[in-house]
């Protein structure tokens, strides 16, 4: 049946018990001073982080933490969750009307936001390609805790958005070699797209200088230990919430004195702490 409605109800995705989502309905109330309303054009979701949070796998001790702008409910149910949607702007300053905007809001299809938290886009970028902005906020802050260096043997175990993003921030450092690697070989063509080379695990590079794992998989992190060069630190940019990983520390992990260090888009990483201010509240998941 169709439902009536104006332009002061809202529609919005819930998750509302383990492997549920719903449409709920809500009624706005007019922009207050300083916000403005966004009419959503597009959204992204997380199949990392947002397919936890449908399962109910968010550790209690990660309530607050993972917490999202906007988010409405209490985890782990029922929460409106989401941090990726882009608009247009519909009521507000008079400048602003009309402008397409990025904002980290749950899905909804109409919302108020302070005008500060409504990003306007670049005249050269694509709506549909900036909902991308929060993947691309995680792989840069993968980037900065890496601290990649040129000529750099770099690998990025994991081609789904976040590593390939990762991947392409790599590859525009002067003379570095990144390779992809996926165990998907259709991924291929994304690194061709980027510019960066391509491997399946058994072919993958060894003694690289830098490894990155976004695959949120033990398989994943195992192989970055084995692919990066003795005295080598391994970046882990995948988030396991409420389970283990399982990981041979055997071997020669010690002999060659590995280095596992986490990477997490919720605090910006140590180096740029100072200047850049705090990242999405929000973990990252397996590759989005």
């Amino acid at each position: 049946m169709a439902i009536s409605r104006t332009d002061d109800i809202a529609e919005a995705l819930w998750y509302s018990r383990p492997g549920q989502a719903e449409i709920r309905q809500e009624t706005l109330a007019a922009p207050g001073v300083d916000e403005v309303r966004v009419r959503a054009l597009y959204g992204a979701i997380s199949r990392g982080t947002e397919a936890l949070v449908l399962a109910g796998r968010v550790p209690t001790s990660e309530f607050e933490r993972m917490r999202a702008p906007f988010m409405a409910g209490h985890f782990p149910f029922p929460v409106k969750y989401g941090y990726a949607t882009v608009g247009r702007i519909e009521d507000g300053p008079e400048a602003l009307l009309g402008r397409p905007v990025f904002t980290l809001h749950p899905h909804q299809d109409l919302f108020n936001v302070p005008a500060s938290a409504a990003i306007p886009l670049p005249a050269d970028i694509p709506p549909q390609r900036a909902v991308l902005a929060a993947n691309m906020e995680t792989a840069l802050n993968a980037v900065w805790d890496a601290a990649p260096g040129p000529a750099d043997r770099i690998a990025v175990v994991g081609a789904g958005v976040v590593g390939a993003l990762v991947a392409y921030l790599c590859g525009r450092l002067p003379g570095a070699e990144v390779t992809l690697i996926d165990i998907n070989p259709a991924r291929k063509a994304i690194a061709d797209r980027l510019g960066v080379g391509f491997a399946g695990s058994a072919d993958a590079p060894r003694d690289q200088d830098l490894v990155i794992n976004t695959s949120g998989s033990d398989a994943g992190l195992q192989l970055a230990l084995e692919l990066v060069v003795t005295d080598g630190e391994v970046i882990e940019a995948s988030w396991y919430a409420d389970r283990s990983a399982t990981l041979m520390l055997g071997g020669d992990f010690h002999s060659r004195r590995l280095t596992i260090r986490s990477s997490q888009v919720g605090a910006v990483a140590a180096r740029r702490r100072g200047s850049r201010g705090q990242c999405l509240p929000a973990p990252v998941g397996p590759p989005r």
